[in-house]
Order: structure tokens, then C-alpha cells, then sequence
């Protein structure tokens, strides 16, 4: 009953701003290229469901790549520098530095690298560098948590460095690392969406074009529908990695 009532509160209050919005666009009169009412919407994300759910599939492939990279890069070189602290030292400024940095200021130079021709694979990067930090450090963060105690007992067995890590901090650090694995999962749907947006180029074909091309063309019924679409891809892949987070803790305890 009480997840039945968690379920139902937030559909409700959806529903009850969904009733606002279409009220009061019809009782103002409010022009449909301004703010559509939510049927008008509807009705686009029913006519252009096909090309939508194409679109849909594109960045949700691209944001899905982004990731795997950012969790491999961000997750290994985490495990590396962890080994020395003079390495920690050295690359912790660099990813502080890609992190602050606006993926904007660095799309052309990434478009330049790969290519007019290849937008994807610069969407796919530009992605990849904003989900990069929150993994980088949630995985740091977690190796560097091992308990004190337990250190020391490896330090009394004399422990080589390699099972030190094996045997204690990976363990300790899976919390950490799903944690920034949710956080990393939503930016890397933000930077694919930003990072098609700058490449400007439509070669991608992902949402962002469709959000440009029903913006310039004053279609706001379609351009809602797109958002919509956008919503429910960020909330489909927390919906994974939030399943695949109480997994792997189920199977850890």
C-alpha cells in the first residue's frame, strides 16, 4: 500500500498540472506557437512518433557509449593514480580542470579532431568528458574510504599493493562508484543533447536536431513533444542504472 501511494502522488500531481496547462491556454487563448495546450502535444508526439523514437534511439546509443567510455576512462584512471599519491596529486587538477570547463568552449575543437564527417564520435566524446568527473571521482573518493583498521591489518600481513586493492579498496569503493555512476548517467544525456546542439551539423540526428529544427521552424507543439521524449529517455536510463545499482549491492551483501 505505501509503494502503491509513493506511485500514485507524483502521476497525480502530473495529471493536475497537465489539467492547469490545458485549462488555461484555452481559457486565455493563449497562440499555439507560444505554448500549445499538453492535447496539442499529444497529438505531435502522436504524429511523429516513428521519427521521434529514431531520434530518441540515436542519442540514447550516443549517451550510452559516453558512458561506457567515461566509466572506463574515469573508473581506471581513478584505480591508477590511487596506487601513488604524487600521481593523485598530478591528474586530480587536470580532471578538476575538465570538469569546470563548459563542454561549449571545447566542442569545435573536438569537432576539428574528429571530423565534419564523424559528429557522433564528437558527440560521443564531448559527452564522455562531462560524465568523466563524477565517476572519476566517486571511485577515487571510495578507494581512498577503506577503513583504517583494516589497512593496517594489511599492512601487518604485508600486503603487496595489488591485493591491497583486489581485497579491500575495490569492495569499499563499489558504493561509491554506482553513486557516481547515477550521476554520470544523467550528464552523459545532457552532454550528448548539448554537445549535437554545438555541433550544429544535424549529421547525429539525435534529439537535439529535432528540438533545432521544430524551434526555428515555430513549431512548439512538436518541440514539447521532443522535450518529452528527452524526459523519459534521462528517466529510463536512471531506471537502469538504479536496477542495476541494487543489484550489484544485493549481490554484495
Amino acid at each position: 500500500m505505501m509503494r502503491l501511494r509513493q506511485t500514485l502522488a507524483p502521476l497525480l500531481l502530473i495529471a493536475l498540472l497537465l489539467l492547469v496547462w490545458e485549462v488555461a491556454c484555452r481559457m486565455l487563448a493563449v497562440p499555439t506557437y507560444v505554448l500549445p495546450p499538453p492535447s496539442a502535444v499529444a497529438v505531435a508526439l502522436i504524429e511523429h512518433a516513428p521519427v521521434l523514437a529514431a531520434s530518441a534511439l540515436q542519442t540514447f546509443w550516443m549517451a550510452l557509449q559516453a558512458l561506457i567510455v567515461a566509466v572506463v576512462l574515469g573508473g581506471g584512471i581513478a584505480i591508477a593514480v590511487s596506487l601513488s599519491d604524487a600521481a593523485e596529486r598530478a591528474v586530480r587538477p587536470l580532471a578538476v580542470t575538465l570538469q569546470v570547463t563548459p563542454i561549449v568552449a571545447i566542442a569545435p575543437l573536438v569537432l576539428i579532431w574528429f571530423g565534419l564527417d564523424n559528429a557522433q564520435g564528437a558527440v560521443v566524446a564531448l559527452a564522455a568528458a562531462v560524465a568523466f568527473f563524477p565517476l572519476f571521482s566517486g571511485v577515487l573518493t571510495g578507494l581512498k574510504a577503506a577503513d583504517p583498521d583494516l589497512e593496517r591489518l594489511f599492512d601487518l600481513y604485508r600486503a603487496t599493493r595489488l591485493q591491497r586493492l583486489v581485497r579491500l579498496r575495490l569492495p569499499t569503493a563499489v558504493p561509491y562508484a554506482l553513486e557516481g555512476l547515477r550521476v554520470a548517467a544523467g550528464l552523459a544525456v545532457i552532454g550528448a543533447v548539448v554537445a549535437e546542439f554545438v555541433s550544429g551539423s544535424g549529421a547525429a540526428q539525435g534529439l537535439a536536431w529535432r528540438l533545432l529544427e521544430a524551434g526555428n521552424r515555430l513549431r512548439t507543439a512538436e518541440l514539447l513533444a521532443a522535450l518529452a521524449c528527452l524526459a523519459a529517455l534521462g528517466l529510463m536510463l536512471n531506471a537502469v542504472v538504479t536496477a542495476f545499482e541494487r543489484a550489484v549491492l544485493r549481490h554484495r551483501r
